[in-house]
This record gives C-alpha cells, sequence and structure tokens, in this order.
C-alpha cells in the first residue's frame, strides 16, 4: 500500500509522561524510553508513521526536549522538521502550527496526527486504518480513531459513534467510573478516544476560525514570524503565548458538525501506566515481565524494572517495582495509574527527581553525576565524536578533568592541549574553557568539580555550535 504524498504525518511529542514516573521525567519523558523494543516510542512511532503517510514528517515539540528529538529522529533515518513550541499549550495550538506549515507544503494537504507515546503492534492494519481516515477526510471530514475496547477501561474517555464502521460521531464522553465503562462496552456504541487524528489541512483550520478564532490567529501570528534555527523550526514565543491551552476536542472535534470515526483495531496502547506496560510487555510462565538484572521467587504477575542494580522480588503479586540509580517505586497494579501523584510531590518539596535523571542528555552526548557533596561534585561525561561543548566559564566552581577513553582537545583561555586516556587537566574558576572530541570514537572522562556553588546555572558561554547562548542552565554541562 503506497502512502499518499500529501498526506503528512504528524507526531505530537510534548507530553510530560508523569504517569511513568520515575523512569519517565518531564526532562526525559516516556516518548523517549525503550519500553517494548530497541527503540523508543518516538522512534517507533517515526516509523510507522512514515511509512503510512507520504508527506515531510513534522515532529511538534517543546524547547526543552529539542535536541532530545532531533537525535532520536537521526537515528530512525527518517528526514522532517521540527516544530518548537515556546510554552505548553495542549494539543490543539500545536496541531494548528502543524497545520499551517502543511498547507505552506502543498495545497491539499492532508495531516494525520499521532501521539509520540502510544505503542501500537499491528503496523500494517496502522496503515490501512490512517488510508480509511485519508479517504474520509478528503472529503472535509474531521476524523478520529476509535479504538474498539476490549474491556471496561476507566483510564480512556470514549466516543459514542451513530453506526458501525466509519460513521459520524454522536458524542464524546469523559473518562468513566466503572459501572458506566462496563456499560459503555456492552452496548458495543462506544470506543475509546485515542487522541489520534486525520483531516485537511485547511478543514482543521477552518474549524478553528469558526470555533476557536483568537487561538488560531495567535497560532497563524506566531508561525509567520517563524525562523529556522539548525534543525527546528522556531515560532515567536509572545505571539504564541496568547493562545489558550486547550485539547482539539475541546477546541474543535466536541462543537464540529462533520466529525466522524474510524474503529481501529491495531493492538493499540497508550501505555499510561506500569500495569499497562506489564500487559505488553514479554512474560514468564507466572505472568511476571522483567528488564534489567531482576530474580524473582514465589511471585507471580509483577513487572520489575532494574535500570542499575539487581532487584530480588520473594512472594509478590500484582506489584511493579521500577528501579533507576536515585529513586524506587513500589506499587501495587490496581493503584499504578496514580504513579504521577510522587511527581508532584518531589516539585513541591523542591526535589529534582520528578524531573531530572542523574544521567542527562546534551546534544553533544550526555553527563552522569556519580557523587554530590556540600562542596564537591563528580560527574561521567560522554563526548559524541566530532562533538563538543561551549565555550565557557563558571563563577563559583573550577573543574578538574580525567580522560578515560578517547582523544579530547581542551581549550583553557588562550591555550590549548591534546589529552588521551589517563592523562588530566585543571580548569580554575573564571577560566574561559572548551571541550572537544576529535576522535571517532565516544570520549569519556570523569570530572571533579569543586567550589562554593555547584548548580548548573553557573554558565557563561561565548560560543556554541548547538545555537545556545548567554548565561542559562539549558545545558548544565554544557
Amino acid at each position: 500500500m503506497q502512502p499518499v504524498d500529501n498526506n503528512f504525518p504528524v507526531i505530537l511529542a510534548g507530553g510530560s509522561g508523569t504517569r511513568l514516573w520515575p523512569l519517565s521525567r518531564s526532562l526525559y519523558p516516556k516518548q523517549f524510553l525503550k519500553l517494548n523494543s530497541n527503540k523508543s516510542l518516538l522512534q517507533n512511532t517515526i516509523d510507522r508513521a512514515s511509512q503510512a503517510c507520504g508527506g515531510q514528517l513534522m515532529v511538534v515539540c517543546n524547547e526543552d526536549h529539542r535536541f532530545l528529538t532531533a537525535e532520536q529522529m537521526r537515528e530512525t533515518g527518517q528526514e522532517g522538521v521540527i516544530l518548537l513550541e515556546p510554552a505548553a499549550r495542549n494539543t490543539a495550538p500545536a496541531i494548528a502550527l502543524a497545520a499551517l506549515h502543511a498547507l505552506k507544503q502543498h495545497k491539499d494537504a492532508v495531516i494525520s496526527v499521532f501521539a509520540a507515546d502510544h505503542v501500537i503492534s499491528d503496523v500494517q492494519q496502522f496503515a490501512t486504518h490512517v488510508v480509511e481516515a485519508v479517504n474520509c477526510a478528503r472529503d472535509g471530514a474531521l476524523v478520529t480513531f476509535g479504538v474498539v475496547p476490549d474491556r471496561p477501561e476507566t483510564g480512556y474517555g470514549y466516543i459514542k459513534a451513530t453506526g458501525d464502521g466509519v460513521s459520524e460521531i454522536s458524542s464524546f464522553e469523559e473518562k468513566p467510573d466503572a459501572d458506566t465503562a462496563k456499560r459503555y462496552v456492552d452496548s458495543g456504541d462506544y470506543y475509546w478516544n485515542s487522541g489520534m487524528f486525520v483531516f485537511k489541512a485547511s478543514a482543521y483550520l477552518d474549524a478553528l476560525k469558526k470555533h476557536a478564532p483568537q487561538m488560531l490567529a495567535s497560532c497563524t501570528a506566531a508561525y509567520e514570524s517563524a525562523a529556522e534555527d539548525l534543525d527546528f523550526i522556531r515560532v515567536d514565543a509572545e505571539a504564541f503565548a496568547e493562545c489558550e491551552s486547550i485539547s482539539v476536542d475541546y477546541a474543535v472535534m466536541e462543537k464540529a458538525d462533520n466529525a466522524m470515526v474510524v474503529p481501529f483495531k491495531a493492538g493499540w496502547s497508550d501505555i499510561g501506566s506500569w500495569d499497562a506496560v506489564h500487559s505488553i510487555s514479554d512474560k514468564d510462565a507466572d505472568g511476571n515481565a522483567i528488564t534489567g538484572d531482576a530474580m524473582l521467587v514465589d511471585s507471580e504477575n509483577c513487572y520489575i524494572n532494574a535500570s542499575t542494580r539487581l532487584v530480588a522480588a520473594l512472594g509478590l503479586q500484582n506489584i511493579s517495582i521500577v528501579e533507576t540509580s536515585d529513586c524506587i517505586l513500589v506499587a501495587h497494579n490496581d493503584h499504578a495509574q496514580d504513579a504521577k501523584k510522587f511527581a508532584t510531590m518531589l516539585r513541591e518539596a523542591g526535589r529534582n527527581e520528578a524531573d531530572t535523571h542523574t544521567k542527562c542528555y546534551r546534544p553533544w552526548g550526555s553527563y552522569q553525576t556519580i557523587n554530590l557533596g556540600q562542596r564537591f561534585q563528580v560527574k561521567r561525561i560522554t563526548v559524541k565524536p566530532g562533538a563538543k561543548l561551549s565555550l565557557q566559564k563558571h563563577h563559583h566552581r573550577a573543574e578538574h578533568w580525567v580522560v578515560v577513553e578517547g582523544t579530547a582537545i581542551v581549550t583553557c583561555d588562550d591555550k590549548e592541549i591534546m589529552l588521551t586516556e589517563n592523562q588530566s587537566t585543571y580548569l580554575p574558576l573564571g577560566a574561559t574553557h572548551r571541550l572537544d572530541n576529535p576522535g571517532k570514537i565516544p570520549l569519556e572522562l570523569i570530572e571533579v568539580q569543586s567550589g562554593s556553588y555547584l548548580g548548573e546555572d553557573d554558565i557563561v558561554r561565548f560560543d556554541d555550535v548547538y545555537g545556545r547562548s548567554g548565561t542559562t542552565n539549558d545545558s548544565g554541562t554544557a
């Protein structure tokens, strides 16, 4: 089945993914995680969307995730554009930006909108459903996919259809209680609301003009003032900030008289909780699913995800254990939907475990905090071949770099030296410095920081190949 050239895939990748805490955090949310394959959820979405649609790929993400998004897209080998949201404004404005860009590419553009963090197991059937929706959208309909339910589910919204097959939508229903969900499923008239859509770009913009004109005006102004920056399209932040924060369902779909639903049955899950991850994972004879280093004895129907150390479980049933380098979640699967509460509690307590891991990714590579004291910090830094950190200085800390593997070119004030394995250098407080990997393999080094303040915002940039500048905590170890 050949994809249609004017069908543009749009992937919404701006979510924060707090329901899968502690593996998913605001600066590394679930769409970037590898949960059910050797590719991330975003990468799998890119692959199947590109197979089903022939137009230019568009990914909409926020500023904080731009380099992660670009790197994961590069790894797939798929080309496309990345539209940056200056602020979180929910799905309706994000799709408006994509529709405006698609119309610039083709006057009859159709956009197929997918979430970056869903699992769909039957890719061929997925493509068939997309074609069904595109055929419907060409006539001007605003189309969504209704997942054929296999159980009563209180965690999803529902769509009531007027008939079998592709049909008009009678109503959208909020997440129900258990009894209502059972009634919906037993009736056969309801689908789960998938949050995926297909429509002509012009039809969507016309609907916004009718139902949300102020938002459309703000999005249009933001897009018309957009500028290209490396791999990204940056829209005007001030204009975009004027947009109402609203979902496409509330802004358009629930008000439109041309909304249609395509029954969707292609192995869909939004994996919005750890018990949902367990349900899509390979299991042993006792129903246990294990990722990482774990041992289970006399345990059934458990999910264990061990990132950094051995997890041993004894005599457990229906439990999820998710271990990272800095925290461990233990939850009964009946309460797995509530993991997001910890992210809220941590932020209220002023702790960073809701937002960052000990390992943080940057456009040049990554760094991982190994130890942190009152006046010192130890990090492991990995710099990709050919990459370099910004030219920078710190006001409150000095640094000592020890090369473990690879080759480094170090700039320190007016001097430039080359370091290889087991060699080191000292960077005094206030020195202007830069780290560069000229080699063919990753550069690994240990950084020891010492000083009165070790926060990631103690940085002044003078030059940066990734377009970052000034004093900022955008890069941390920059």
